[in-house]
């Protein structure tokens, strides 16, 4: 079997609005250099260039950020940055991106689709992985999901229930479970379920199948309105592509994928997926702790001194201070709707 003529999708829409004040619709999270000195969507290309040309690279972002992403990534033609006209999910995201590879690379070309907002730890090991995965999406014709060996019982995340063997490594899948509780995350790990990561990986024919077959929502836009962008999203039904398309079809399987993934999408994440110091710090900028623990800063200009405390969250920027916890880090958006629209808007 030859190998397969392998595409890369980035879906870079969003704000993040969980990593306010440093995230603002001007300068949102996948633009911030949070795990590494690169924008998380620099980080994101760049993992994945070895696989796949900057000719072959599709970057899905909300219209106010085109130009933005176009500084950051400058290799990547003007026409792979797709502005969605209005946000509509992840299932019309992908099947437009879908109509546009097959327009230019036929049924049998290879989409692998990604999130701007990971950390992931072992590069070559998450390419080594997709690569195995695209060999088998093709070999099986199949809609293929990574699914993440948990590293910790996350009731943040999505779980997969893997089922029957089709070949070694590969299985199909029995279901999908949204966010459990911490119980059944500890259960679910202990049983061998795996993180649904959002990693996914078919032939963009076989996707746009599925779509036409399973999802309502989005299949009469695939005929009438295949070559405007406009009248695309305007025609469909806003739905994620796990609802949409994975859980009404009998043709997804899954593979296993253990390469240090994280899911960056608060400030507590970061205190994971930073380097730290000896005392489990992650700090960047101006920053100095003396008998701290696990705390996160960012310091942009001020500088911050941490003395005897655990498990704060410190955000500096122009002037405006955020402290929290890790804890309740994760709950932002709570915080941001009851503050004044001065402090809120700020950036």
């Amino acid at each position: 079997m030859t190998e397969p003529d392998i595409w890369v999708v980035v879906l870079a829409g969003g704000v993040g609005s969980r990593f306010w004040p440093l995230s603002t619709p001007r300068r949102p999270k996948q633009l911030l250099p949070l795990v590494t000195d690169q924008p998380l969507l620099v980080d994101a290309v760049n993992r994945l260039r070895p696989m796949a040309p900057a000719s072959q690279t599709l970057i899905l972002t909300n219209a106010s950020l085109v130009r933005a992403i176009g500084e950051v990534l400058p290799d990547i033609p003007q026409e792979n940055l797709v502005a969605e006209p209005k946000p509509s999910g992840t299932a019309a995201a992908l099947a437009w991106a879908a109509l546009r590879i097959r327009e230019r690379a036929g049924d049998t070309a290879v989409m692998i689709s990604v999130h701007a907002d990971w950390a992931v730890r072992d590069s070559d090991g998450f390419r080594r992985t997709l690569s195995a995965a695209a060999r088998a999406s093709a070999r099986h014709e199949s809609l293929l999901t990574v699914g993440v060996v948990p590293s910790r019982p996350d009731p943040g995340f999505g779980y997969i229930q893997p089922d029957g063997e089709v070949e070694t490594g590969v299985r199909r899948v029995a279901r999908f479970i949204e966010k459990p509780d911490r119980a059944r995350a500890e259960q679910m790990c202990r049983d061998g379920y795996l993180w649904n990561s959002g990693i996914f990986v078919w032939r963009v024919g076989d996707f746009i199948l599925e779509l036409r077959a399973h999802t309502p929502e989005i299949a009469p836009a695939l005929e009438a309105h295949h070559d405007d962008v406009r009248a695309f999203f305007n025609a469909v039904k806003p739905i994620s592509v796990d609802v949409g398309v994975l859980e009404r079809s009998s043709r997804v399987m899954v593979m296993a994928g253990d390469f240090g993934w994280d899911d960056v999408g608060t400030w507590g994440a970061l205190r994971r997926v930073r380097v730290g110091d000896a005392l489990g710090n992650a700090m960047s900028g101006h920053a100095h702790a003396v008998d701290a623990r696990g705390n996160v800063v960012h310091a942009e200009e001020s500088e911050v001194v941490l003395y005897g405390v655990s498990d704060l969250v410190v955000v500096v920027r122009d002037g405006l201070v955020l402290v929290t916890t890790i804890d309740r880090s994760s709950d932002l958006k709570t915080l941001v709707e009851a503050l004044p629209e001065t402090v809120r808007d700020r950036g």
